[in-house]
């Protein structure tokens, strides 16, 4: 009996020397209460339905991430992943940063360089689900997880991505912030456009190339919506997606703004429209409203398409959006 309240006496008096060893460490309670709370919170693993319509279990935070294409790219870094990328298209200028990124190819990236980067997460784009399935194939069977982001040809789409995204890379409190700006944003957009009459609306061409083969935008794109939401209107708004236009119709429906998309791509692009043979009795070339805008900002599915929205309102509407 003795023996057994010895015994009972020390592991009493070893309980006790841990507590109280513990609790006079205030820092190290202090740290372990944080670490069990980060644990608690962590967002991983996590699954999301990408735009395969596939799940796909992320089961920690990704920490080395390729992505395929320059919105997906702008979306991370906007929710404060950028420092994770380590690989990007040659396509992606923006942010800055991004040009110190290994580049992993083109329009066909480089699976073997994709590989050596050992990413965790690889951001590919649906339209690549069936123009590059071989060589997603082959990085699935690398081990590597592949989430491909929805295409996007509204506002609504660009929320999904970055919800998407944003659940991927553990950013998902970030992707709720930039969805709400960007709403506030448009919001106000359309408050001020609102103040335009309909006898003051303008009619706008929008050219994304060049001639000979000049193209447009019609319904179901960013740049319908995005005139829509400034009360102009498109003058091909007629048409669906993207769509090739000849320049007798431009000049039969005689628009009061022309809006150049190519710029990026093309020297002297408004001067070369302003000198268009036939062109010259069109309201925008004769009222010289003829403008190049950023491309990758009326365009790009990310969280900068506010900016456009505010460029193209600025140009459409200047007296309005000052």
């Amino acid at each position: 009996m003795k023996k057994w309240t010895a015994l009972f006496l020390i592991a009493l008096t070893l309980i006790v020397t841990a507590c109280s060893s513990e609790s006079s460490n205030p820092t190290n309670a202090a740290e372990k209460e944080k670490q069990q709370a980060q644990t608690a919170v962590s967002p991983f693993p996590v699954t999301v339905t990408d735009a395969s319509g596939q799940d796909v279990t992320i089961k920690q935070k990704p920490e080395r991430i390729v992505s395929l294409i320059p919105s997906n790219t702008e979306i991370t870094y906007a929710l404060g992943a950028g420092d994770r990328v380590v690989g990007v298209s040659k396509f992606d200028n923006y942010p800055a940063e991004v040009k110190a990124v290994e580049k992993i190819g083109g329009q066909h990236f480089n699976v073997e360089k994709i590989i050596s980067l050992k990413p965790d997460v690889v951001l590919a784009y649906e339209t690549q689900l069936a123009s590059h399935k071989d060589a997603l194939d082959q990085l699935r069977k690398a081990g590597i997880q592949v989430v491909a982001v929805n295409e996007s040809s509204n506002f609504k789409d660009v929320y999904h991505s970055i919800t998407l995204i944003g659940k991927v890379t553990g950013t998902s409190e970030k992707a709720g912030d930039i969805i709400r700006h960007m709403k506030e944003t448009i919001a106000g957009i359309k408050a001020k456009a609102s103040t335009v009459s309909d006898s003051e609306q303008k009619s706008v061409w929008v050219e994304v190339s060049p001639a000979p083969d000049i193209y447009t935008t019609g319904t179901g794109t960013f740049m319908n919506q995005m005139l829509e939401t400034i009360h102009a209107k498109n003058i091909a708004a007629d048409q669906k997606g993207w769509v090739k236009y000849s320049p007798e119709a431009v000049v039969k429906k005689n628009p009061d703004v022309i809006v150049l998309t190519y710029g990026n791509f093309v020297k002297h692009p408004v001067e070369k429209v302003l000198s268009r043979e036939g062109w010259q009795k069109v309201a925008a070339v004769k009222n010289h409203q003829v403008y190049a805008v950023d491309s990758d900002l009326v365009s790009r599915p990310g969280p900068r398409l506010t900016k456009g929205l505010e460029k193209l309102a600025q140009t459409v509407y200047p007296n309005v959006f000052q």
